[in-house]
């Protein structure tokens, strides 16, 4: 007689980011393998998706750092870990896979976790705390550069007998699909956006955040007007501020100081982010410092457009250079320009055939069906042995 596999997955919120979706991803993937599933969370968006039938929800501080919180997170883990008979608890951070850490060690359970960025440290003691995440018995780095990174910063703490191993994160390609795209969705967004169908549009995805490039962004944009003398575009940038109303503040006055007001806008969000690429001639990701994965590019080839990204981090391994989109210098504005006058010279059939060229890659790589059938196989081997 087999043991039911129960996984239990702990992230400090369920919101919409890469650790996040992945997450959510995999926790309705196991019910459908006949496999328990479990998911302990302080909160998110993404709760309200969930579908409580199938995944258990566990309400708990789990995102604080606080030393008395991760005790009592640990006892709680305890007490849910043997009543609902877990057999691999997956922490997704650092602060709770201290307390999954000891809950599995306590409980003699499978502990794995998921090294979702670079946790970069300038002390003994900050590389201490961000050692938990190597002392699972199996630790996923998301990407090749992920993997890199461990082997780099931290190989004292690898061992033969715990398994690092390189799992991408995928995404729901029939989300991401430009089949699946409304009509008259498309044109009532573009006419709430204030965008115009006659000019070439460049969408820059992203929270606000000085990594996301969003300066470079802005004065890439100035180079192509002053140096290609390409006028005939409009660009949005799209994403929340998340409360850095100071970083905000300083890429509208960029923006008014280049006199672009009538070519840039911001939009802090949109529910559906596949109508969002639908509207996009070209799709850029300009992040300054590496992605652990860099999800944006994946979504844009997915929804069958070109990309521009960074030659840094994640994006490295999910764009295929001047096939599917175009890699440049990360931390130049010029090169971000001179790319994005090399696309918008591109006829409609080479747009298009980029577009599908990235559509395949992510279809053939980086389908989260794929990611989520892995992780499961990972688990149980580890039960097994």
């Amino acid at each position: 007689m087999t043991t039911k596999l129960n996984v239990l997955q702990v992230i400090p919120k369920l919101g919409y980011g890469g650790a996040e979706t992945g997450c959510y991803d995999i926790a309705h993937f196991l019910p459908e393998n006949e496999c328990g599933s479990f998911v302990a969370t302080s909160g998110g968006e993404l709760l309200k998706f969930v579908k409580k039938d199938k995944v258990k929800i566990f309400r708990l501080p789990v995102h604080s750092k606080n030393p008395l919180l991760i005790i009592f997170n640990t006892l709680a883990l305890i007490l849910y870990i043997i009543f609902f008979k877990i057999n691999i608890v997956h922490a997704r951070s650092r602060a709770p896979a201290w307390s999954c850490y000891f809950a599995s060690l306590l409980t003699r359970r499978v502990f794995v976790t998921t090294f979702h960025g670079t946790y970069n440290f300038k002390s003994n003691i900050k590389k201490f705390y961000n050692s938990i995440m190597l002392r699972a018995k199996l630790t996923i780095a998301g990407s090749n550069f992920i993997f890199e990174h461990i082997n780099e910063n931290y190989s004292e703490y690898l061992s033969k007998e715990k398994k690092l191993r390189v799992i991408f994160r995928g995404i729901n390609i029939d989300y991401y699909n430009s089949k699946n795209i409304s009509i008259l969705k498309q044109e009532k967004l573009k006419q709430e956006w204030g965008l115009a169908s006659n000019k070439f549009t460049i969408l820059l995805p992203g929270r606000l955040t000085y990594w996301k490039g969003q300066e470079k962004f802005i004065e890439s944009l100035n180079i192509l007007i002053e140096d290609y003398n390409i006028t005939n575009f409009q660009a949005i940038i799209l994403g929340s501020d998340q409360g850095r109303k100071v970083y905000y503040k300083k890429l509208i006055n960029l923006v008014q100081r280049y006199s672009l007001n009538k070519k840039v806008k911001f939009i802090p969000h949109c529910k559906e982010m596949p109508l969002a690429y639908s509207l996009a001639d070209v799709v850029v990701s300009a992040s300054i410092e590496p992605e652990a994965f860099g999800r944006v590019s994946v979504e844009a080839q997915s929804m069958g457009k070109p990309i521009i990204a960074s030659n840094i981090g994640g994006s490295k391994e999910t764009v295929v250079n001047k096939k599917t989109g175009f890699l440049y210098k990360h931390d130049d504005p010029r090169e971000l320009a001179k790319s994005l006058n090399t696309v918008i010279q591109l006829s409609s059939d080479e747009l298009r055939s980029i577009g599908n060229e990235g559509r395949k890659n992510i279809t053939k790589k980086f389908d989260v069906e794929t990611m989520c059938q892995t992780n499961l196989k990972e688990y149980k081997r580890l039960i097994k042995n």
